[in-house]
């Protein structure tokens, strides 16, 4: 581009005028820059930014989130979604303290040694915190540079994306390019909008190529959605042999999910899919005995949950169940616990998990 220059200038002007004040940008500390990146990966602004304040509360530093245990890290995250990003982060805490000092490392490339950081991330990091010149490129900046240069190629395509992060490298400014990045960002998220941009409002509104053509709307180029797959799911409110059913008192079973897979980590009520021909019952004792090679009869439902993933659509049954035989095994899960409805606040679940717990606490007798 021969107007980087130009491009540079605008954006730098426009964020000293009037940037978001955000509470990660009131720190120069490593540590906290990297906690806001990981949260902000895939999560709107506002609901990051009591979680990222709570996070800070409770793991002042890389030393105290590597001393803690991963169902404390787990538990703080709970609610936040994507939960890898927790323990990639714990993961990564201890990589630091153990190989680099207790001290972050500076450069992108040492960054991306850490678990949970990629090229993005690295990049964010280290032209924020160590004023390195490092390109980022996400869904915003994407956008912004799709529509600055017009691009008609389909962004998901790999050799697509080389050329952006070429982009990117080319207009990253050796002076404040911590700066220019979160600039770059902020413009997608508040001005470069995907339905409705206010080219009126955008700073490089007279280099943009997109806006001379009319072409806003059209880019980034992506291939059409495909349909979103959905799955009917069950779980068990699995009630001890000697329980009555509904009471807070009683004993119930919760498992640990494998913390290689989905949600891994987290506490849930255990069950599964159900699978063609099932009724929603049999489903929830064959995957109870499959996960846990206890067997238990299916009592009455409880709450019917509806939940979107990034890749599928579940809509979750629950039903209350009694123990009748059998000890836990661990061959679908990780753990296991016996507990009652106040011995829940100290473990981690998902999102669709604690609507199960409300309803359990409605109904408590």
């Amino acid at each position: 581009m021969e107007n980087i220059k130009q491009i540079q200038d605008a954006l730098l002007n426009w964020w000293d005028a009037d940037h978001a004040d955000l509470p990660w940008r009131q720190s120069k500390d490593p540590y906290a820059i990297w906690v806001s990146e990981i949260m902000l990966q895939q999560t709107q602004i506002a609901t990051v930014i009591p979680y990222f304040e709570r996070w800070l509360a409770r793991f002042p530093t890389v030393q105290a989130l590597a001393a803690a245990p991963l169902d404390d890290v787990l538990k703080q995250w709970e609610g936040l979604g994507y939960y890898s990003r927790a323990r990639n982060l714990h993961a990564a805490a201890q990589a630091v303290v153990r190989d680099w000092n207790g001290r972050l490392p500076q450069t992108a490339a040492d960054l991306m040694t850490l678990k949970g950081i990629g090229r993005y991330t690295a990049g964010a990091i280290a032209s924020i915190a160590f004023n390195e010149p490092a390109p980022v490129l996400d869904g915003n900046v994407i956008r912004v540079l799709s529509r600055l240069t017009d691009l008609p190629d389909d962004v998901t395509q790999t050799s697509t994306k080389n050329d952006l992060w070429q982009l990117a490298e080319q207009l990253v400014p050796n002076g404040r390019p911590g700066d220019f990045n979160q600039a770059l960002m902020e413009l997608g998220q508040q001005i470069c909008l995907p339905a409705k941009p206010m080219c009126l409002l955008c700073p490089l509104s007279a280099h943009c190529l997109a806006r001379q053509r009319g072409t806003q709307l059209e880019r980034p180029v992506r291939p059409p959605r495909q349909r979103t797959p959905h799955y009917d799911v069950v779980a068990g409110i699995i009630w001890a042999q000697d329980a009555m059913i509904g009471d807070p008192n009683s004993k119930f079973l919760i498992a640990q999910r494998p913390f290689d897979g989905l949600l891994g980590g987290l506490w849930e009520f255990p069950g599964g899919k159900q699978e063609v021909g099932e009724t929603l019952p049999q489903a929830l004792v064959r995957e109870i005995e499959e996960e846990l090679a206890i067997q238990i009869e299916v009592g009455a439902f409880v709450t019917k949950i509806k939940h979107a993933y990034t890749h599928f659509r579940i809509t979750l049954h629950a039903f209350h169940a009694r123990h009748l035989s059998g000890s836990p095994q661990h061959l679908g899960v990780a753990d296991h616990a016996w507990v009652t409805l106040a011995d829940l606040l100290n473990y981690a679940f998902a999102v669709t998990d604690q609507k199960i717990i409300a309803a359990l606490q409605d109904t408590a007798v």
